[in-house]
């Protein structure tokens, strides 16, 4: 049973001082100022926002459930044959930061270090790349696959769990420590960056061309 449930797309812009909205899983929204590692660059107007979800398939069900996987969305445009096997990538060094920085907030806790996957760096980068290119933030992508469909047509297989935070954000000194920061200030994305079930992760990010930075981190139990 899949424990995810997407919120709907929210209007990106706001014109007043500098916020940053938190969706949960629940649907519910709440504000938060905008502070800390991030500061604001001078004479920008700073945006962000984030979005959490997990799917949770029992590895006895693994087979079961990938077989009842819908369909993605046809797009004409664009084909997908899925892969057999996960296609490793390097990560660059703010995609391993923002990992770091993760995994310092599970040690600083007495947890195990998740241990990066380079299936999962690709995973994880492309979604960030397709929501930067679309201009979009949601776990659902234009072709219409979520999570666990973008894994399939990846190639990433013999997982129990799965998890994605994703967040973007705009007119910060610096991105990546303010992604992070926001991550662990929601209940939500701070269950998936602590579950102690996890494994393996990885984050991908990328840059639109109107300056925003897109995060995604993925998390997995083998």
């Amino acid at each position: 049973m899949f424990a995810g449930r997407f919120p709907r797309r929210a209007t990106f812009k706001r014109a007043s001082q500098a916020l940053f909205l938190l969706a949960s899983l629940s649907l519910t929204t709440s504000v938060v100022s905008a502070n800390g590692n991030g500061a604001p660059k001078s004479g920008e107007r700073p945006v962000a926002r984030l979005i959490g979800t997990v799917y949770e398939v029992p590895t006895r069900m693994r087979e079961r459930q990938v077989a009842r996987v819908p369909a993605p969305t046809p797009v004409a445009t664009r084909s997908y044959a899925p892969t057999s096997v996960a296609v490793a990538v390097a990560a660059s060094g703010e995609e391993r930061r923002a990992f770091d920085l993760i995994n310092a907030e599970r040690q600083r806790r007495g947890m195990h270090p998740l241990a990066w996957d380079g299936g999962l760096t690709r995973l994880a980068r492309y979604h960030s790349q397709n929501m930067a290119r679309s201009n979009f933030l949601s776990h659902v992508d234009r072709d219409g696959l979520d999570l666990k469909g973008r894994a399939q047509v990846l190639g990433l297989h013999g997982w129990s769990t799965l998890g994605e935070n994703i967040a973007y954000n705009q007119g910060y000194s610096d991105p990546t420590a303010f992604a992070v920061e926001r991550w662990m200030i929601s209940e939500k994305h701070r269950e998936n960056a602590l579950n102690p079930t996890y494994t393996h992760a990885a984050v991908g990010i990328a840059r639109a061309s109107d300056g925003t930075y897109y995060f995604t981190q993925v998390f997995m139990t083998r």
